[in-house]
């Protein structure tokens, strides 16, 4: 379980995000922070990364481990592609 609200995992979850940006501007992407609920984290892929083959690999090994090591173990990533509804 994770100790903290989603309120207080919002900052530092953007703080953490800023650590792997750089990686996804490199290749002409990049990502959007959607939300956080009950410590799944909700972004967007953009530019490259929307519909890249390994975006998959993208989130987990690069954005959730970043998250994970920086803030919380328990912590996941999931991607709501452009174009599909979502709300919190």
């Amino acid at each position: 379980m994770i100790p903290f609200s989603d309120e207080e995992l919002m900052q530092p979850v953007k703080e953490s995000l800023k650590v792997v940006m750089p990686m996804l501007e490199r290749d002409g992407g990049g990502m959007e922070l959607l939300g956080i609920k009950n410590g799944v984290v909700y972004v967007q892929l953009t530019g490259h990364c929307h519909g890249c083959a390994a975006s998959g690999q993208t989130l987990k090994y690069g954005v959730e481990r970043q998250l994970k090591i920086d803030i919380h173990p328990e912590l996941t990533v999931v991607n709501i592609p452009i174009g599909e509804k979502f709300e919190l």
